[in-house]
């Protein structure tokens, strides 16, 4: 009997801890998100036609039940104020006034009773002016600079007044005044006129508009999970440690910024974001990957692929180095492309993506080295011939310029100064000096001093004034 006892104590303790694993995982995937300020501006239709009978009471009854219990789940959140913008409910249906719309509770602190007290004193009256209430919402959300500001429109109809409510919202979101509004429509047949407004959701009935308002508001004040596999040329997710920027769609504000890890398993690491938004993702590969316009499901993990297929460009001296040798840039480009992507220091590795590079060694004469192909998981290394050093004394005052020999033919490099004492870091090869002093008359009184540079070693050159 004992042994049972241990038996049957042995399985609820790992049931325990299955439970609690189960729990830890639920809760990251609902981890509220952090060091933002979540604020939802209800906007409430109390427009006349508000009074009609549906289900078990009037639209306006049955909204001020259900909207108030939400708000009273929501009352000790961290991080969430609510406010609630009324339209249709100052003038009468008659008077069609477009104006009618006014902030009731603006957003504050423990203000649920406020909101509360005055959805029950709501009366419908007038008409449905949804684009003004949509374009004063703007000044509703006070300056904030890490706020999410959302709006949750609950309507019964068009609007009396205006028909670009749709441009309205668009110019908002463009601008990041707010995220995509969320449109709950009670029992109407309006989705072609409200999906270019928000994210539109019919009810038809008391449980439908429960249900999707609780859901609106969880999605508002809950992240969700993600990871991104950045795929190589076999579109097997093996690269890593790379940057990424998301970016709202919209407004194109950078809202994220991680460098991508594999976890314990050796997956990409799930990330936990906000899923009202639409993202551009920005991979910071050489050069960058783009993927436009990701949306996420609330509550379900999403898988974003990107092709970033990569190698590796080792740039190294070839030959022996001077002691004081500065580094040297390297401009790299996509071959037959003439904006650079990035300047690679020689002695420097650094990963790119697959494909052809030209390269501009920014030494003096510059070194081109066109077609350098890059790899899939692969090590690519250029040897770039080290410079050597040129010391020239020449007479105060001489006009001087740098030649190199490229195929039996003198190649400017560059011209002197008229300083005595001169220093230069040059590619090795094969050069001349052609001088003459600035006050002479004659051409043929032209000096040329012609020499070779070694890598890594000093090179003294004497122009005399004879």
């Amino acid at each position: 009997m004992r042994f049972i006892t241990k038996i049957l104590l042995f399985i609820l303790a790992i049931g325990f801890v299955f439970s609690v694993n189960a729990q830890q995982r639920n809760q990251r995937q609902l981890a509220q998100t952090t060091n933002q300020k979540t604020r939802i501006l209800f906007i409430l239709d109390c427009s006349y036609s508000m009074y009609g009978k549906w289900q078990s009471d009037t639209k306006i009854k049955i909204t001020q039940s259900i909207l108030s219990n939400v708000i009273d789940t929501l009352k000790n959140k961290d991080n969430l104020q609510l406010a609630l913008r009324v339209f249709g409910h100052t003038s009468n249906y008659t008077e069609q006034n477009c104006f009618d719309t006014k902030l009731e509770i603006p957003f504050s602190n423990s203000n649920s009773e406020v909101l509360k007290d005055k959805l029950k004193s709501l009366v419908p009256k007038g008409s449905s002016p949804i684009s003004n209430s949509l374009k004063a919402s703007k000044t509703d959300f006070p300056e904030c600079k890490n706020c999410r500001n959302i709006i949750v429109l609950i309507t019964d109809g068009l609007d009396d007044c205006s028909d670009d409510a749709s441009e309205v919202s668009k110019a908002l979101q463009k601008e990041g005044s707010i995220i995509k509004p969320f449109i709950i429509g009670i029992g109407k047949g309006y989705e072609d006129e409200f999906k270019f407004i928000g994210n539109y959701f019919e009810v038809n009935n008391e449980i439908e508009f429960s249900k999707t308002l609780n859901n609106i508001v969880n999605q508002a004040l809950y992240s969700t999970t993600c990871q991104v596999n950045l795929l190589d040329n076999y579109k097997s997710p093996t690269e890593t440690n790379v940057p990424m920027i998301f970016y709202e769609t919209k407004s194109k504000k950078p809202r994220y910024s991680f460098i991508h890890t594999f976890n314990e398993k050796g997956l990409s690491d799930t990330l936990e974001i906000d899923p009202l938004i639409s993202y551009d993702i920005e991979i910071q590969t050489i050069p960058k990957t783009r993927i436009e316009n990701i949306s996420l499901k609330a509550g379900s993990h999403t898988i974003i692929s990107a092709n970033t297929p990569q190698g590796t460009m080792v740039l190294k001296y070839k030959g022996k180095e001077l002691s004081n040798n500065k580094p040297v840039g390297v401009l790299i480009k996509r071959n037959e492309e003439k904006k650079s992507i990035n300047i690679q220091n020689i002695n420097s590795t650094e990963k790119y993506l697959i494909g052809k590079y030209d390269l501009e060694v920014l030494t003096q004469p510059r070194l081109n080295l066109n077609n350098v192909e890059i790899a899939q998981s692969s090590t690519t290394t250029i040897e770039i011939p080290a410079t050597g050093s040129v010391q020239i004394t020449k007479p105060i005052d001489y006009i001087s310029t740098l030649l190199i020999k490229d195929n039996n033919n003198w190649e400017f490099v560059a011209n002197l100064s008229d300083k005595q004492n001169e220093t230069l870091t040059l590619l090795p090869g094969e050069y001349q000096i052609v001088s003459r002093s600035k006050t002479s008359t004659q051409t043929s009184q032209t000096k040329i001093k012609e020499f070779r540079v070694e890598s890594g070693e000093i090179t003294v050159i004497l122009i005399e004034n004879k």
